[in-house]
């Protein structure tokens, strides 16, 4: 089958690959109608990770079942579905709590799997025409057929959720204002999910003109970075206060609004600043423990100069960590059959399956308009 496969930074391929066959009677192998391309995704790309050549990339990955082990039970044939990024078992001691993001079963040795992605699992990307899915009858969302909502329905396997996860992080009240810093289409998400929850005041802090057009169009508060800095715009628009609560998006390639250059905290501590006191940061923003291309020698090793003491004085609580995809995407999925939700805003491009180099590179680049690309194999 054809695969999008890294070579090495800044390089993809597609290429032939075997295709995925049954391993165990839990097992399902999905033939792939939409998969999308992560900002996640670009750490690797970028050579950011210790992601070795050979890996196919794609974790947000839907599709029609194939084929299945004797082991399923409530799938078959035909069902369309959608997975979440985390590869779970749904029986281990975080599973039953609700943690999937922190499975204990799929990856010896660490909390948490993935599809396609160094270092969470021996599970192959989904960026290619089948997926083999374990623990199915855990593991698949199953979605009405045909092919309605495929470019909503797609974003439930990560950037929904993850954004609906942020504002759960930092517990979005109604009535509430919230700084959402990154517009990217997580950070879009945070602040769709934020008014989705009834926020009274959304602000979404970037310097893309695109992206800051789009959280205007979604109601939210555009906030450029470039025109001056962003804890003190979002004060002088909340009488001096600053948010009751606020969603870092960026993660850990957050850059110096006067420079541009790398600085891993910036949003941490600009967040720190924004929120009033006792109130909540949710960041479902990557942070990393290694970073091969850090800008300092702490950072490489995920040491960052976070401003605790005045996180500390400003009794501020802050919730971290991987999104748990299952505990949230049976209840957006229903939102947007009912129209209550249409996240496809953030999807820019719908591209084949073998247009995926030329979309990394733009996507990595910024180019105007890659916003979020969905590839069709």
């Amino acid at each position: 089958m054809k695969a999008v496969v890294y070579k090495e930074p800044f390089e993809v391929a597609v290429e032939d690959v075997a295709k995925p066959r049954i391993h165990h009677p839990n097992d399902v192998i999905v033939r792939v109608t939409s998969t999308a391309i992560c900002g996640s995704d670009l750490h690797m790309y970028e050579g950011r990770t210790a992601a070795e050549p050979g890996i196919v990339f794609g974790h947000e990955n839907m599709g029609i079942i194939e084929e299945l082990g004797d082991g399923v039970t409530s799938l078959k044939q035909g069902d369309r579905v959608v997975m979440p990024f985390n590869v779970a078992c749904g029986f281990c001691m975080n599973c039953v709590e609700g943690f999937t993001g922190f499975c204990l079963t799929v990856n010896p040795g660490f909390a948490g799997g993935a599809y396609g992605y160094v270092a969470m699992g021996p599970w192959p990307g989904g960026q290619a025409e089948y997926l083999r899915v374990p623990y199915a009858d855990f593991n698949c969302l199953k979605l009405p057929p045909g092919n309605e909502h495929e470019t909503d329905f797609i974003l439930l396997a990560d950037i929904f959720p993850t954004g609906y996860h942020g504002c759960e992080l930092a517990q979005v009240r109604p009535g509430e204002s919230v700084a959402v810093y990154g517009g990217g289409p997580v950070g879009l998400m945070a602040a769709y999910s934020a008014l989705l929850r009834g926020a009274k005041k959304v602000f979404v802090v970037d310097r893309v003109p695109e992206r800051l057009e789009k959280a205007r169009e979604i109601g939210a508060t555009p906030i450029n970075f470039a025109e001056g800095d962003p804890v003190e715009q979002i004060k002088e628009q909340t009488e001096g206060i600053g948010t009751d609560k606020g969603v870092d998006a960026v993660g850990y390639q957050a850059t110096v609004r006067d420079t541009g250059r790398e600085e891993p905290a910036t949003v941490l501590n600009s967040l720190i600043g924004t929120v009033r006191a006792t109130g909540m940061l949710g960041v479902p923003g990557l942070y990393v423990p290694s970073d091969p291309g850090g800008p300092d020698e702490q950072s490489k090793h995920g040491m960052l100069s976070v401003a605790i003491g005045r996180l500390f004085e400003k009794g501020l609580k802050m919730g971290t960590g991987q999104c748990n995809v299952k505990r949230y995407n049976r209840y957006l999925r229903d939102m947007i059959i009912e129209g209550r939700a249409t996240p496809s805003f953030v999807v820019s491009h719908e591209l084949p399956l073998d247009q995926a180099p030329s979309a990394y590179e733009k996507f990595d680049k910024r180019v105007e308009g890659y916003t979020k690309v969905v590839l069709h194999p």
